[in-house]
């Protein structure tokens, strides 16, 4: 761009004593989400710092007075950063039209006054529903071609995966040279289609790949998170058939962990914790190491009970309430009829969502459990009134080798019974 046309877009900014000059290359565009990541910052020595701390993943340490309205976009205040946006310079109406784009009039004028960077206005118009078909990457490069690709892998995605993979890889590369961020989350969003089209193991080694680029990334430790899990996920279904694979699938929890708290992302780590539960309640006792593995995951649950209620998150919560009752039960402790006594009662509240008529056998599993504690606990009646209704619904649903299990355990039972009255 000529000193002219740099001079013809620097007008004076209502809010601002500097005036917004053009963008330079590259952008941070794509490795955040809507809005911040689609807002273009003007050059300048006072908003070069943040550029590159963006086009590394990263927030700004301290945001220039120019970038109000980034941070405020950042925040969640749309108001507060549309209200820094009062300038008519073509990056000032440009990001006011990415929070705003209901109010935008002249789009065609603002995309020739944006040059090379107009094809973010269909970009932007795409990723918001407001057009049909994405635009074309024709004559792009780099973090602009990028994120056209982008857009035009999610247009073809729910009819043509391969062809949607195949725009992402090609975005990867045009990304790869001006922000690795960039290039690890299109990468990610690559993995997620071939989980859709059944290749796990294609999509692992893309995860790994996106994880490696998205080091140091702090900005993204929620995006960087969520790929972890996702790891961890494949990894974890797998083990069923490879059971040596679930040891590669717990640093991923504990990874995902470690980038993201509670408060960050409830949902998301609640799913690392009961995860990670699960893994470690599934691994054999081989080693003495087995038994504080089972109290991590009794802690684990703990903590994924405080995301997953019963109110808001059934499901999930009676799931994780049987997890921990069953880890409570085997976990070796000096407080273990405290915790057999808390097991029944978490077995008990989980039978209040295992409807006999909906979920037979579900039940009937919840029902088995109770029965086995009980009897540890040496209460007999208690134990077979429970025993005996599993039982009942193991044999209307065929399940012979439940069946089997149940009556082994009513065996042991009443032989218990008849050992305590002839001693007494």
């Amino acid at each position: 761009m000529t000193d002219t046309a740099i001079e013809a877009l620097a007008q004076p900014a209502a809010t601002s004593p500097v005036a917004p000059l053009a963008p330079v290359r590259p952008q941070p565009l794509g490795a955040f989400g809507l809005p911040l990541g689609y807002l273009l910052i003007p050059s300048g020595d006072d908003t070069e710092a943040a550029r590159c701390a963006l086009l590394a993943g990263c927030l700004p340490e301290d945001w220039p007075l120019r970038l109000a309205a980034h941070r405020h976009a950042l925040a969640g205040d749309r108001d507060a950063a549309l209200a820094d946006l009062a300038a008519t310079d073509p990056i000032s109406r440009y990001n006011r039209f990415v929070l705003d784009p209901d109010s935008a009039t002249d789009l065609d004028g603002l995309r020739a006054d944006l040059g090379p960077f107009g094809v973010l206005v269909d970009v932007v118009r795409f990723a918001l529903g407001h057009r049909a078909d994405p635009p074309a990457a024709d004559g792009l490069d780099g973090e602009l071609a990028a994120v056209a690709l982008a857009a035009q892998a999610s247009a073809v995605l729910a009819d043509d995966p391969a062809t949607a993979i195949a725009a992402l890889d090609s975005a990867v590369e045009h990304a790869r040279d001006v922000s690795k961020p960039l290039a690890g989350v299109l990468l990610g969003a690559a993995a997620s289609v071939c989980i859709q089209t059944d290749d796990p193991g294609e999509a692992h080694e893309r995860i790994e790949r996106a994880l490696r680029l998205l080091d140091g990334a702090d900005g993204l430790r929620v995006e960087r998170a969520e790929l972890h899990l996702t790891a961890a996920g494949l990894l974890h279904e797998q083990a069923q058939d490879n059971p040596g694979l679930m040891m590669q699938a717990i640093p991923h929890y504990h990874a995902a962990l470690q980038l993201v708290q509670r408060d960050d992302a409830p949902l998301l780590w609640a799913s690392a914790h009961s995860n990670l539960a699960a893994a470690y309640l599934t691994m054999p006792m081989a080693e003495a190491s087995g038994q504080l593995r089972l109290g991590v995951a009794a802690q684990s649950l703990r903590s994924a009970l405080t995301v997953y209620t019963r109110e808001r998150y059934p499901e999930q919560w009676a799931s994780v309430q049987l997890n921990l009752a069953n880890s409570l039960v085997y976990t070796p402790s000096k407080h273990q009829a405290d915790n057999l006594v808390e097991a029944v009662e978490l077995y008990e509240a989980v039978l209040e969502s295992r409807d006999r008529n909906t979920d037979p056998l579900g039940r009937a599993r919840v029902l088995a459990n109770q029965g086995n504690t009980l009897a540890h606990l040496g209460a007999f009646q208690e134990a077979k009134a429970k025993l005996y209704e599993a039982r009942s619904l193991f044999e209307e649903m065929g399940d012979e080798e439940s069946v089997r299990a149940v009556r082994g355990v009513l065996d042991e039972v009443a032989r218990q019974t008849t050992l305590n009255r002839t001693e007494t």
